[in-house]
């Protein structure tokens, strides 16, 4: 093997974008989202792993109650992510077209970790288990991997990734990151 495909290999590795060999890529896709994203009236643009733009996040400023959206590249709201206001755990709740289709809740007792609920609407619920403040952490479905949230992968100060598995709603997915990370 040349030294420049071995370059090339270990770079798509580090990027996460390493197809199968003789398959559909079977690896996560990684995004880099800014800590406190959701400085509401900032707007951002979430970039892949390779630092092309692929969604953008509008934090909406001056309304009762924080409100996030979600849009691709187009600039076309695909989530809007808003707080509710007077409950006794936190809450976020995240819609489509106007219509609810998840919840996100903190659990009650959380002794070593934190641990929030994602109550899906007509399907199974997410569960988010880690250390949200230090952006450690990892979203399941019925035990299995649905997304890995980390601070390692870049060294930009101020920068996560996050990492959704294959088969997954990315923009979903990060609509959830964001709204844990404004709670």
């Amino acid at each position: 093997m040349s030294p420049r495909r071995g370059r090339q290999r270990r770079q798509a590795r580090r990027e996460g974008t390493t197809p199968a060999p003789g398959g559909p890529a079977t690896t996560p896709t990684r995004y880099q989202m800014r800590e406190k994203l959701v400085a509401f009236g900032n707007d951002y643009v979430i970039k892949t792993g390779k630092g092309r733009p692929a969604f953008r996040v509008d934090g909406k400023a001056l309304r009762v109650r924080n409100t996030i959206r979600i849009e691709d590249s187009m600039r076309r709201p695909l989530y809007t992510v808003q707080e509710r206001m007077l409950r006794v755990k936190a809450t976020m709740v995240i819609e489509k077209n106007g219509q609810t289709v998840a919840t996100i809740q903190k659990a009650l007792v959380t002794p070593l970790r934190d641990r929030f609920d994602v109550k899906v609407v007509g399907g199974p619920d997410l569960h988010v288990q880690g250390n949200i403040l230090d952006h450690e952490y990892r979203i399941t479905r019925q035990g299995q991997p649905v997304a890995n949230v980390s601070k390692r992968w870049f060294r930009i100060r101020d920068t996560y990734g996050v990492e959704v598995m294959p088969g997954e709603d990315d923009a979903f997915v990060l609509a959830i990151t964001a709204a844990l990370d404004s709670i």
